[in-house]
């Protein structure tokens, strides 16, 4: 556990001390400067196996930080750290009960994008993200008052590290801006384990997420 948390830190230390080297060695040959600013916003999240799809969408936020290293007047490298909550809930509605369960999943998220400004007050931006499960939790609630849960998991019964594909799109207007951005997973959630002798793995899905955000510019 220490080592991979280690890992994690390490990579975030690299990554931000990287893209501040590289817009350094740039900074001489562009008139862009650097930002630094906090970001936050909603999340639509739910979980897939083969495709992606609308449903069991489960809804909560994500706040934290970031830093633009412009590279030109084009192009620019975005690192983020933030926390943000995924998951999915399943609803179901039956002649004997109705009701829902929620899998809420708490994540520290390092994306780096890559940003191309198509006009003077949009960018699209895509690249990869690292994600390190912080916590876990199931709320299940029906209208037979049966079988409701409301406690947090162990962690350990899942997947630590995440890593997918996001890209966007921004409008900004100094110094706030918003976006639309999309998370596509690439790792499955749950962790395999025995059970009376056969291996199983739940959730066997991957992560996907919808997110709208608003950024807040320091300069």
């Amino acid at each position: 556990m220490k080592n991979k948390i280690s890992l994690l830190a390490t990579a975030i230390i690299l990554t931000f001390t990287a893209t501040s080297m590289v817009a350094q060695t740039t900074s001489s040959n562009n008139s862009r400067e650097n930002e630094f600013g906090v970001k936050g916003g909603f999340n639509i999240s739910n979980m897939y196996t083969d495709n992606a799809d609308d449903e069991n969408v489960l809804y909560g936020f994500n706040v934290g930080v970031f830093a633009t290293f412009p590279l030109s007047e084009v192009i620019a490298i975005q690192p983020e750290l933030y926390y943000t909550t995924k998951g999915s809930e399943l609803k179901y509605n039956n002649d004997f009960i109705n009701g829902s369960s929620k899998l809420r999943l708490d994540y520290i998220q390092l994306p780096v994008m890559v940003k191309f400004n198509v006009m003077e007050h949009l960018n699209i931006h895509f690249g990869p993200y690292g994600a390190y499960l912080v916590g876990a939790k199931v709320k299940s609630e029906n209208n037979q008052n049966v079988f409701e849960v409301d406690e947090d998991l162990d962690t350990d019964d899942f997947e630590k590290f995440e890593f997918g594909l996001a890209a966007g799109v921004e409008f900004d207007f100094e110094p706030l801006s918003v976006g639309l951005r999309y998370d596509y997973g690439l790792t499955t959630v749950g962790k395999e384990q025995n059970f009376m002798g056969s291996n199983f793995t739940f959730p066997d899905a991957k992560n996907s997420l919808l997110n709208v955000y608003l950024t807040y510019k320091f300069n």
